[in-house]
């Protein structure tokens, strides 16, 4: 296991083939990487480090920007309230076949196909395991099924109860992919003008759609016939529009709730035995036992964006959060700075002189 897993199977929302196969034609840039992408493109980037309660570095810590998969944290701790206050039992059986309207192959980095390898395509599978299947493989099919289960309104509340109040509404991963191929069939709309119609829909209309298709799909899955139709849709400008309209925020709001996290006191004992399992799989690794105490992240990506917000708290005390969020990214740029993440953030949390360098760089 890397030192800090954020590849692949963390920030797993890339759509289109070939990835794997051209990410590996790219190499890793130097942490120092980071700090010349932010000076190179400041409008398009934010970051945020705290260590032991002092920013060491701020960059458009206001600047809201894609979450992409980062956005998880927020189901995950809505699942860890209710699993902890007894609203759904997290043995719960679930089918293959339930998740199965919300999967789409080709969508996700292969994230959910490595989810189901992991656990030998076991069925039923625990609720559990389903949440697992979202924040350690971040298979988008178990996060819309996870939003179905909590309840979407319940979810977006919990943004006011945790604090993120620079924080748009969370809503439906996957059902989102469908948006142009619905207006198509809906309208009798081309390619061109359903993506046309998307720019021009208001960021709650477009919301709204998106239930729409996953109530819908509920009722009526979609055949395997019609989900190719809906992967013909996504063409590069879907694509883009897909990515522009996640739900956003900002490194300053993530940071803090890294903070919350990382105290270990704001959320209780009861949630965290539920959500330290689904943020903290790093810590099962004994390398990382021997120098620290608790660390927890969640990244996610898209052709055009990068982001990943963390906590730790190692064996001397020493308690770092830190969120850094960049779109509109070209893509190898995309790919060499998801390939070099790890070293970004390792250099962080063990490098003093990379720290001071950090800080006068963003000065």
């Amino acid at each position: 296991m890397n030192w800090i897993l954020i590849g692949s199977l963390l920030i797993a929302l890339l759509i289109g083939g070939g990835i794997s196969f051209f990410a590996y034609k790219t190499r890793k840039i130097k942490p120092n990487g980071f700090i010349e992408l932010i000076r190179q493109h400041p409008e398009s980037t934010s970051l945020k480090v705290q260590r032991n309660g002092d920013v060491i570095a701020a960059h458009q810590e206001n600047l809201m920007l894609p979450l992409a998969s980062t956005a998880k944290l927020v189901i995950a701790v809505e699942y860890a309230k209710q699993a902890a206050s007894g609203t759904l039992d997290p043995d719960e059986k679930v089918t293959l076949g339930e998740l199965e309207p919300f999967y789409f192959k080709r969508t996700d980095g292969g994230a959910h196909a490595a989810w189901l390898k992991e656990i030998n395509h076991q069925d039923p599978v625990t609720l559990a395991q389903v949440a697992e299947g979202m924040m350690h493989y971040s298979s988008n099919a178990n996060t819309d099924y996870l939003i179905h289960r909590l309840g979407l309104d319940r979810i977006n509340e919990s943004l006011e109860e945790i604090g993120l109040m620079d924080h748009e509404p969370i809503f439906p991963f996957v059902s989102a992919l469908a948006v142009p191929y619905t207006l198509m069939t809906e309208q009798n709309l081309t390619h061109e003008g359903a993506n046309a119609e998307v720019r021009e829909l208001s960021k709650e209309e477009y919301r709204n759609m998106t239930v729409m298709i996953m109530n819908r799909w509920l009722k009526l899955p979609l055949t395997d016939a019609e989900k190719q139709q809906v992967l013909k849709t996504l063409n590069a400008p879907a694509q883009r529009n897909w990515s522009d309209h996640l739900t956003r925020s900002n490194a300053k709001t993530y940071t803090a709730f890294m903070e919350k996290l990382n105290s270990k006191t704001f959320f209780s004992t009861g949630v965290h035995s539920h959500l330290d399992p689904l943020l903290e799989p790093l810590m099962e690794s004994p390398h990382n036992q021997e120098w620290l105490k608790h660390a927890g992240q969640k990244g996610g990506s898209t052709p055009h964006v990068l982001t990943f917000s963390l906590y730790a708290t190692d064996l001397e005390g020493n308690r770092t959060e830190i969120s850094f969020f960049a779109d509109n990214l070209v893509l190898l740029d995309q790919m060499r700075l998801s390939k070099s993440m790890n070293d970004f953030q390792k250099a962080i949390l063990r490098d003093e002189s990379f720290r001071r360098d950090l800080t006068e760089s963003l000065r």
